[in-house]
């Protein structure tokens, strides 16, 4: 059984996070599409650096980097984002998944946690419902996309519902 953690993102791991996000198998689910300077990156992680309500998280397997988590408070609730290395194992997701949401709710007592997907990207959606988080509106042609407007779709998980998933 392996073993996993999630800790601080670092400068040193900037490398790694820049290239998963820029590999197309993420990126083609960001709101943004283009290939993220190094530069770009750098004053990203500087300004996250910065802001008290902004939590990064690497999730980690047996020491190896294997997946990126942000949750961003706003008083008693989180939003999150979060991917996993292009070459991950498949469940590597749902751990990370599980990890990140012990840490919002047990370690920064947050209330609920809120999440988006795009439209077309399946996984996230059914990886949202799995957790047990409550499809809680769509947004119509929130997002543009490669220039198409894309709708939006918006999940919540309250920390009562996780706990008691849990059990």
């Amino acid at each position: 059984m392996s073993k996993s953690i999630l800790r601080a993102v670092t400068e040193q791991d900037l490398p790694t996070l820049r290239q998963w996000r820029n590999h197309p198998d993420i990126k083609r689910f960001m709101y943004t599409q283009h290939e993220i300077t190094e530069a770009e990156h750098q004053s990203w992680f500087a300004r996250m650096q910065d802001n008290p309500d902004v939590h990064l998280c690497l999730y980690m397997e047996d020491g190896k980097a294997m997946g990126y988590a942000q949750l961003t408070r706003h008083g008693h609730r989180a939003g999150w984002g979060f991917y996993v290395a292009p070459d991950a194992e498949k469940g590597t997701g749902r751990k990370l998944g599980h990890r990140v949401l012990d840490y919002a709710f047990s370690d920064l007592k947050l209330e609920k946690v809120c999440g988006e997907a795009l439209r077309f990207n399946e996984a996230s959606i059914a990886f949202h419902q799995a957790l047990g988080f409550t499809h809680e509106g769509t947004l119509r042609a929130h997002a543009y996309v490669n220039n198409d407007a894309v709708d939006v779709l918006c999940f919540g998980l309250l920390k009562a519902e996780w706990l008691a998933k849990q059990k």
